[in-house]
């Protein structure tokens, strides 16, 4: 399965000159505690950061800051670590690990936003496929017992 059949193809953004407040009413607004920060590149959105609610908070709210001033383009520092559309879902996973994220963006073929996907969603994937392997084996032992002969 690739990662583009399993992402959130509705994303929440901001633009780096957004300022912090903006950014939180875009939060509060989509209830989301994070937004893809994008540029404008050939028509159509690029990621090039993610900034959470724990990022405003300890960033510019704990630093005094005046998040009037304050630009999401100011927070995103370090490179970005997104994933393509067609890439494995296990290579991700092992990506998202590596780099210690629990959400990635995801981008097609020219590196336009397409999607986000997150630890959670994975989670979820997996929950369900156990729970077929569970009914599958549960299947297969209640045969054997239907087919073992009665014992005298």
């Amino acid at each position: 399965m690739s990662v583009g059949t399993l992402c959130n193809r509705t994303t929440v953004v901001a633009r780096r000159g957004n300022s912090v407040v903006e950014t939180a009413k875009i939060m509060r607004e989509n209830h989301v505690g994070s937004v893809i920060v994008v540029d404008d590149a050939d028509g159509a959105p690029t990621p090039v950061g993610i900034v959470t609610d724990r990022d405003l908070v300890l960033e510019v709210m704990a630093a005094e800051l005046d998040p009037d001033t304050v630009t999401i383009g100011d927070l995103v520092a370090r490179e970005l670590v997104t994933a393509r559309e067609t890439d494995s879902l296990w290579d991700t996973l092992q990506r998202m690990r590596t780099h210690g994220t629990r959400r990635m963006p995801v981008v097609d073929h020219q590196g336009h936003l397409v999607g986000i996907l997150s630890v959670e969603d994975m989670l979820e994937l997996l929950a369900v496929e156990l729970n077929e392997l569970a009914r599958v084996s549960a299947r297969e032992q209640a045969l054997e017992e239907k087919m073992r002969p009665a014992v005298r």
